[in-house]
């Protein structure tokens, strides 16, 4: 079965519940084909069948329920994750889901956590690359980390759209052509940097967008410890083969055979949808296919099925 483990879907209640609460860019997630509607659902599964896609695993990101008031986020994530188990229970051979957390408040996350996974039955949980602004890798999420780990839980993540933090690229047009990257690659590398791969070895993290530019510094970041973070003990070649990564490349063949040499293609994942929907969607696989020898491709295409049984025995 070949499984996207990057599929977004948001409810126009969701958006709307986001924007009463001051969300800003909500609106921006509209009219892409990412609804619920049966209109929207129809036209989803007729491009997945074209492109060979069985089955999506659905996230909220970016538009996760992150609010410094934690009534507020607690409402939207219990909001998100009770549709999304409607979705699930209705189409159980389409979807599955990662649960939303009201972030940053550890206490109300963990207790939504142990209510997706135990109770809703979804398969993981989903964040952005960062939450207001604060890196996972801070040490206030330690609690976290740790209760995925003892579960063997899974950790999907996704940029924010919140430009890396740099005027330099909000200002400029590139929030998701150069920014989401940027995010992707910063956040692995605080990950590593703090050695949360090495320190819960059955967390499953996945990065979006085959981790940035990650494949192309890892022998820079290697080189440049000794120096600049000398107190790092596992250099990020091999925590960097600890985690997995989605296979989103917009088609770009280089890309995706850098990642599969640099983290073995067994850490990749297939992803996305609706960012890449219609013929990109149908190219999001046959690249795959392209990039890779028959049975390395297969694997990437089958390894989010495996990922789902996985968490279901």
């Amino acid at each position: 079965m070949r499984t996207d483990v990057h599929a977004h879907l948001w409810s126009e209640r969701y958006l709307r519940l986001l924007e009463s609460y001051g969300r800003p860019d909500a609106a921006a997630h509209r009219g892409l084909g990412a609804g619920d509607s049966p209109r929207e659902l129809d036209a989803r599964f007729t491009m997945n069948d074209a492109a060979g896609i069985d089955h999506q695993i659905l996230s909220v990101s970016p538009q996760g329920p992150y609010f410094a008031d934690a009534d507020r986020a607690v409402t939207a994530a219990r909001h998100a994750n009770d549709h999304y188990a409607g979705l699930v229970r209705d189409r159980p051979t389409r979807f599955s889901a990662f649960a939303a957390l009201p972030l940053p408040h550890l206490d109300q996350s963990l207790t939504e956590l142990a209510r997706a996974l135990d109770e809703l039955g979804m398969v993981g949980v989903g964040v952005t690359t960062d939450v207001l602004g604060r890196s996972l890798a801070d040490p206030a999420f330690t609690a976290l980390f740790e209760e995925l780990d003892r579960r063997g839980g899974v950790l999907s993540l996704h940029p924010s759209g919140h430009d890396a933090g740099s005027p330099l690229i909000a200002a400029h047009r590139m929030r998701w052509m150069v920014g989401a990257p940027t995010e992707d690659t910063i956040c692995a590398m605080h990950l590593i940097l703090e050695g949360i791969p090495r320190r819960f070895p059955r967390l499953r993290i996945i990065h979006a967008h085959l981790g940035g530019a990650l494949p192309m510094l890892l022998p820079r970041a290697d080189d440049h410890l000794p120096w600049e973070a000398p107190d790092v003990v596992e250099k990020p070649t091999e925590a960097a083969r600890r985690m997995w990564y989605d296979t989103v490349a917009h088609g770009h063949v280089p890309a995706v055979r850098a990642a599969a040499d640099s983290y073995g293609a067994d850490r990749l994942m297939l992803a996305d949808f609706p960012y890449q929907s219609g013929q990109r969607l149908r190219r999001a696989v046959s690249f795959i296919e392209e990039a890779l020898p028959p049975e390395r491709a297969d694997a990437v295409l089958t390894a989010g099925s495996r990922l789902i049984r996985r968490v279901a025995a």
